[in-house]
């Protein structure tokens, strides 16, 4: 991982392979793990994870089955696997309750871990989330399927997709070092399959908030290139979560990168709220 400090790499063994992730290990109220979104790794958070610990949270980032530092070849890479790979990680630290935060793809992820298990997250974050979102036209799914069999077959595309479109706003300044990065890490053998995993999820689960009692937090980036309208989708996301919602000005799909400030700013009164 990248910036102000890099945290010691740790790791689980669950059934059907191995998780990596790091723990601050100590920090006042609840704990927060904070999730990447698809073929992403922990360092996503690598410039919001210190605001957060200055502001002594305990916090802990996990990577995702088959990147980052977990092991590659799983036999499932859906939101709701990764949901069960979230409760066995709170399991093996001995959090009886956290708050779970998951950036685009992981948002469905914290919304089935809240559903499914309620007496163990005390509150959940969607950043930038594909949850409840406006049903796709036509045009959509045409659209989707072709991008996804780029992201498959091409990974240069997925480089092409952070450096053109998912910073409208301010880019980071490690930005390109880290896109190269994972770049590389989809050309590792065995990736394109993982890769696959991911496209062909249900990235986009609809219903799955009705199950959720815990409060809510709904952040969006105000130009986020994934969402036509992305108030709009921030606002069905709330009103299904009874939640508050923040808009991040000028940030795109990744506010935790290009408006971290911003972000924790949003963050931290939440986590204040719950204790």
């Amino acid at each position: 991982m990248t910036g102000t400090s890099t945290p010691t790499t740790l790791f689980l063994d669950v059934p059907g392979g191995r998780l990596a992730y790091d723990d601050t290990v100590r920090g006042d109220g609840l704990p927060v793990v904070l999730l990447p979104g698809m073929l992403d790794s922990r360092a996503a958070y690598r410039h919001l994870r210190p605001l957060l610990t200055a502001a002594g949270r305990r916090v802990i980032t996990m990577d995702l089955r088959g990147f980052g530092e977990s092991s590659i070849a799983w036999d499932d890479y859906s939101p709701a696997a990764i949901a069960t790979d979230v409760l066995a990680l709170l399991d093996h630290l001995g959090i009886e309750r956290a708050v779970l935060a998951g950036n685009s793809y992981t948002g469905a992820t914290v919304v089935k871990a809240a559903g499914d298990a309620p007496e163990r997250v005390g509150g959940i974050v969607l950043l930038d989330a594909f949850v409840e979102n406006l049903p796709p036209t036509a045009l959509q799914r045409a659209v989707f399927g072709v991008m996804g069999a780029l992201l498959v077959h091409s990974p240069a595309f997925w480089g092409l997709y952070h450096r053109r479109m998912a910073y409208p706003g301010p880019r980071p300044a490690d930005l390109d070092g880290y896109v190269d990065g994972l770049v590389a890490a989809m050309r590792t053998p065995g990736r394109k399959a993982a890769t696959r995993g991911y496209v062909r999820g249900e990235s986009a689960p609809a219903g799955w908030t009705a199950a959720v009692t815990c409060p809510a937090l709904v952040v969006m980036g105000s130009k986020d290139p994934d969402f036509p309208k992305p108030e709009l989708v921030a606002d069905r996301q709330a009103a299904a979560l009874k939640a508050r919602k923040v808009m991040i000005e000028g940030s795109g799909h990744y506010p935790m990168a290009d408006r971290p400030q911003a972000t924790a700013d949003a963050l931290l009164p939440f986590l204040a709220e719950l204790g």
